[in-house]
């Protein structure tokens, strides 16, 4: 009965540190008379859990306001010296790897491109590991301030019994952990948890978080882009393949969702073109860059066999969308680009039809080439194939965090989990940064990028 009511205590105290955490990391600053009514938590215990989290060096002081004729209040918010997390997003052209601070400032990166002919399982594992090491050592960051490594992968993504219970951590090392299917890229039950334990030079107990690459997209939009604000939102993700999530509920909300989807492999295309996963007809077999680089190629485009996906896409609209004192539009690429923006816009349809969303964004590094030219026909195709009652209340746009969005979502899966316990791991003493919300920095981020 002791141990019983101790397990309450602590889980109580634990849930309430999370509260305290998460209303300041999305909502922050904020003063400890708003912290009340945002946690609903009584004045005594917002104070007790700020003065726990401000020792501990995860909550720092971020101004004063005055108020209406009473004492000054001192506003809050997570400090980014408060941990270390690392995001990396393995895709089909590069694997790239980005190192933050607990705002999720960036600290550094890399990129390792990959090979267009093979998707070495081994070699992957290398990238991986030798690009951890490369952002560690250019950020100058002790690895053991670490509070988790986020990776998104394409494919299915399933994890062993231990994992799926409530409340349990990753999986230790010598277990199997997250395996990954991925048919379109030739790997079936890959063990890639256990390879990249014994890969990336950190202390064993700094988790792994691995999940599908869309699922991570979703996080970040969510949280940081245009999915935010929405109760249900689906993101599609364009790169040489296709894919998506599903996301439900608020970032806050207890019952939040989010899935995973193989929506590249719905079929748009009775008896249609042959998908590399396979089959025939499937979405990512017309609006995947390494498909449309195929049908480029088949029809006659001037490009070189061996060029990769990106150079194929960018010349297929450039031939489509020349410059305004350029050559006329080629009529074999436009043709092209608008039976991919129907192809997209069934599928997308069918998407609207059984999820009714709020908002559908289109990310992805080929998301964003095609998306600024495509988007008022991928709109129309919508309307067309979709019923008309939640097609009017659903908006397809273009997403909003860049290219890196999946590194940057990523990253997320071990911050939600340090969130989520309260910032149960103390972070050692450094100095830290000027202070950021994690969406001020997501936002200068970009703004300092953009061409």
């Amino acid at each position: 009965m002791v141990e019983r009511t101790r397990r309450t205590v602590r889980d109580l105290r634990r849930a309430n540190r999370a509260r305290v955490l998460q209303r300041l990391y999305f909502d922050g600053p904020l003063s400890r008379q708003e912290l009340g009514p945002a946690t609903g938590l009584s004045s005594g215990s917002v104070s007790n859990v700020v003065a726990e989290l401000a020792a501990e060096g995860l909550l720092e002081e971020a101004g004063i306001v005055g108020s209406d004729g009473g004492r000054p209040r001192t506003l809050l918010r997570v400090a980014p010296g408060g941990g270390l997390l690392i995001g990396i997003d393995v895709g089909e052209t590069r694997v790239r790897v980005e190192i933050f601070d607990l705002s999720l400032t960036e600290l550094a990166r890399t990129e390792r491109p990959l090979a267009q002919d093979g998707y070495d399982v081994e070699r992957i594992v290398d990238h991986v590991g030798s690009g951890v090491t490369d952002v560690l050592r250019e950020a100058g960051a002790d690895a053991r301030r670490l509070l988790g490594i986020g990776i998104g992968v394409p494919g299915i993504v399933e994890r062993s019994s231990r994992e799926k219970a409530a409340g349990e951590a990753p999986s230790a090392p010598g277990e199997v952990g997250a395996v990954v299917h991925g048919q379109t890229i030739g790997w079936r039950d890959v063990p890639f948890e256990r390879l990249l334990r014994d890969a990336v030079d950190v202390p064993l107990d700094v988790p792994l978080f691995i999940d599908n690459g869309a699922k991570t997209l979703g996080q970040a939009e969510m949280w940081f882009g245009g999915g935010r604000g929405t109760e249900a939102a689906v993101i599609a993700l364009f790169g040489s393949g296709v894919s998506a999530c599903v996301n439900r509920g608020g970032i806050l909300d207890e019952d939040r969702s989010s899935t995973a989807l193989e929506w590249g492999h719905t079929t748009v295309q009775l008896r249609g073109r042959r998908c590399r996963c396979g089959s025939i007809g499937c979405l990512e077999a017309y609006a995947g860059a390494q498909a449309m680089r195929e049908r480029w190629h088949e029809a006659g485009g001037p490009l070189p066999r061996d060029a990769d996906d990106e150079t194929a896409l960018a010349a297929l609209l450039a031939a489509a969308y020349p410059d305004a004192d350029g050559p006329d539009p080629d009529p074999v690429a436009l043709s092209i680009l608008d039976e991919t923006a129907e192809c997209l816009g069934a599928a997308l349809a069918d998407l609207v039809n059984l999820f009714l969303p709020e908002r559908i964004l289109l990310g992805g590094w080929a998301g964003l080439l095609i998306g600024p030219h495509l988007i008022p026909d991928i709109r129309r195709y919508a309307q067309e194939y979709a019923l008309r009652h939640p097609a009017a209340r659903t908006t397809i746009e273009m997403g909003r965090l860049g290219p890196d969005a999946v590194t940057l979502g990523a990253a997320t899966l071990p911050l939600a989990e340090f969130l989520a316990r309260g910032g149960s791991r103390r972070a050692a003493d450094v100095p830290a940064a000027r202070l950021l919300t994690a969406a001020d920095a997501v936002r200068n981020r970009h703004r300092t990028s953009a061409p």
